[in-house]
């Protein structure tokens, strides 16, 4: 009897387990920077809240080119809890419109998330 409810209250826990998730809600997924001079490196931060039961989890990002960066939190982001990624965009070479994409994995309820900017770049004049 003592094994029965021993397998049934391991059953249940586990059960429970396995339905938390972690979640981004971002408060603004796309930023437009103001028109830019080239040269600068913009910089924008994008905060988050994770809306999940569970830790948040950032593993990698991934951009089109090394011009962009992203900075996130290492460590796991506990369930209500609110934090930010630093995304860095260097101008200098860019013209015109410059539509960029940020694409985050994490052990989130969604793997891949995106995060965007947009920026018109004025050329430099020689």
């Amino acid at each position: 009897m003592k094994q029965s409810l021993a397998i049934l209250y391991i059953c249940f826990n586990s059960a429970l387990g396995f339905g938390q998730v972690a979640e981004f809600s971002f408060v603004k997924p796309t930023h437009k920077f103001p028109k830019t001079d080239e040269g600068p490196v913009l910089k924008h931060y994008y905060v988050f809240r994770n809306s999940g039961n569970a830790p948040l989890i950032i593993s990698s990002y991934a951009v089109g080119c090394h011009c962009t960066e992203a900075i996130f939190p290492t460590y796991p982001i506990l369930p209500g809890k609110t934090d930010s990624i630093l995304v860095t965009f260097d101008t200098k070479g860019k013209f015109y419109q410059q539509d960029r994409t940020v694409i985050l994995t994490s052990n989130a309820k969604k793997k891949e998330y995106s995060l965007r900017f947009k920026v018109f770049v004025v050329p430099r004049e020689d």
